[in-house]
């Protein structure tokens, strides 16, 4: 295990490997699954602050879900998530032309129009994220629907940390990151 502040990072963040192979999986991680992705509190406010910049980015079927449900929904455990399209794929996910799903949050980012990549259980995945008392666990959550970003991963070697420097950065900010990767050389001699 490493920690870095009030973070405590499992083994197989460094020591797996992973790449998003959406060519393969065709965005798999958006449809699978019993509920939406999980947000956070503040992320919330977000969605519902920037959903009429969103919508233009959405299918019919997903602008429909989230106006029957809300821009987010509160699971049996009281948990928040998005909403999705009759308990299937997320309400935020659109195909594109390979019918591959992809975020259309992320898109409207892209596109400029939102200064919100994305939902941080999104952009971390694979980890997820335990929160403790003051303190925060991230694990490697494993799933059959990412069998081939693992063996991607694995052919080009990149650990899971590696391929979301940009995620955990966002979450912890850049010194955070350095410091993590700096425990991960150190160990490594």
């Amino acid at each position: 295990m490493y920690v870095v502040d009030h973070v405590y990072i499992s083994d197989d963040v460094v020591d797996e490997k992973f790449v998003c192979d959406l060519s393969s999986c065709k965005g798999a991680c958006c449809i699978e699954g019993d509920f939406g992705a999980p947000l956070e509190g503040e992320e919330k406010t977000i969605l519902e602050r920037l959903l009429p910049q969103i919508k233009p980015f959405l299918s019919i079927e997903g602008v429909r879900a989230i106006e029957k449900q809300g821009a987010f929904i509160r699971d049996e455990e009281g948990d928040f998530s998005t909403p999705t399209i009759n308990n299937h794929e997320c309400a935020y996910a659109i195909y594109d032309e390979h019918k591959i799903l992809k975020c259309g949050i992320e898109q409207a980012y892209r596109a400029g129009k939102i200064d919100f990549p994305k939902p941080i259980s999104c952009h971390l995945y694979p980890i997820r994220i335990t929160k403790l008392k003051q303190e925060e666990a991230l694990n490697y959550h494993q799933w059959e629907v990412c069998d081939a970003a693992c063996a991607l991963g694995k052919s080009l070697k990149v650990p899971i940390y590696k391929f979301l420097k940009e995620a955990l950065t966002r979450r912890y900010g850049a010194v955070w990151y350095a410091a993590f990767e700096a425990q991960v050389e150190e160990r490594m001699k």
